[in-house]
């Protein structure tokens, strides 16, 4: 599928790239990555959003690329979607009126583009843009560099996650040597942040619980505190994070709140249990040890029913190299 994409790039001219709403360090630096690479192929390239680049993400090269639009206004030769699980998740109503590169790396995608290509073994989405840089003969320039390096450092959590390969370590080396510089891109993304962040991440971790088992763990987000400190939906990224931290939790949830009974459901979990296949049941999706979905549901209901099914997932998570892992 890989030549396809590049027989698509060398036959064509003009070309857009747009990510899932929200984007994240994948989304928008393999996008970033993507248009830097076609335009040195002296190709019309643009990234086209219907939101806004987030604040961690902000001093990447090349953000002012990013064109925030609410529907399609120009002709493209193909549009190149990064990281959607359909094509609804742009957010861009007449983008199924274009010719369609679906580029993902999670399992779960729906095969919605003309042209799909799909590599669930992938760290990020991040690496396949590399990957397509090195085969059409790119120069990977600083620029393209630090977006992909960008793209691999979030999407492994810091190269916390288990999708973290000895691939994964080689071309981060390889970015550095073209020009990646670890050290600034981390304190870009994650010492950057606003002080509404700051505030908000107190006030949700407050709401921090556990189960009976210490197992399993669940902060909850009222769009009501959210507002009141003046943080935005942004600010709430990277949270989750906090409760995996306690040794003897192995699944978090956390719950946000988005209005009209509409609720952003983010899913972490240790080891090798799958939450992945709970986002999945309720028409998300993501990685074993990452995923999420959003549904409109009764608060009380939807967080017992996410809760047990975290349980049910660690409870039945494989054991590794034959040893059931316990809490302390």
């Amino acid at each position: 599928m890989l030549g396809q994409v590049i027989e698509l790039i060398e036959k064509n001219h003009r070309f857009a790239i747009t990510s899932h709403i929200r984007p994240d360090g994948d989304s928008l630096g393999s996008s970033l990555a993507l248009c830097w690479i076609l335009r040195s192929l002296k190709k019309d390239a643009e990234i086209i959003m219907c939101d806004h680049v987030p604040h961690a993400y902000s001093k990447l090269p090349g953000t002012e690329m990013v064109r925030v639009i609410s529907d399609i206004d120009r002709e493209y030769d193909a549009v190149f979607v990064i990281e959607c699980s359909d094509v609804s998740r742009p957010g861009i109503p007449s983008l199924n009126t274009q010719f369609v590169v679906n580029i993902d790396h999670h399992s779960t995608t729906m095969l919605f583009g003309d042209l799909n290509w799909i590599d669930s073994t992938a760290a990020a989405v991040g690496e396949m843009i590399y990957n397509l840089a090195k085969a059409i003969g790119a120069r990977i320039t600083p620029e393209v560099a630090s977006c992909v390096y960008a793209a691999l450092l979030t999407d492994t959590g810091s190269f916390h996650f288990s999708n973290t390969t000895e691939r994964t370590f080689k071309i981060a080396s390889e970015l550095v040597r073209h020009g990646a510089q670890p050290a600034k891109l981390s304190q870009a993304i994650f010492y950057n942040y606003p002080y509404a962040k700051v505030r908000l991440v107190g006030d949700v971790l407050s709401t921090l619980q556990r189960d009976d088992s210490g197992r399993i763990a669940w902060i909850t987000m009222s769009k009501e505190a959210m507002d009141s400190l003046g943080a935005t939906e942004d600010d709430s990224d990277g949270i989750i994070t906090y409760p995996l931290t306690v040794g003897d939790v192995e699944a978090v949830a956390f719950f946000r709140e988005m209005g009209n009974s509409t609720y952003r459901i983010s899913l972490r979990s240790k080891n090798r249990v799958n939450v992945a296949r709970i986002a999945e049941l309720f028409g998300g999706g993501g990685h074993c040890n990452a995923a999420g979905f959003t549904i409109n549901a009764d608060f009380e209901s939807l967080s017992k029913d996410v809760i047990q099914k975290l349980k049910e997932a660690v409870e039945t998570a494989p054991a590794i190299n034959g040893k059931e892992i316990k809490p302390r």
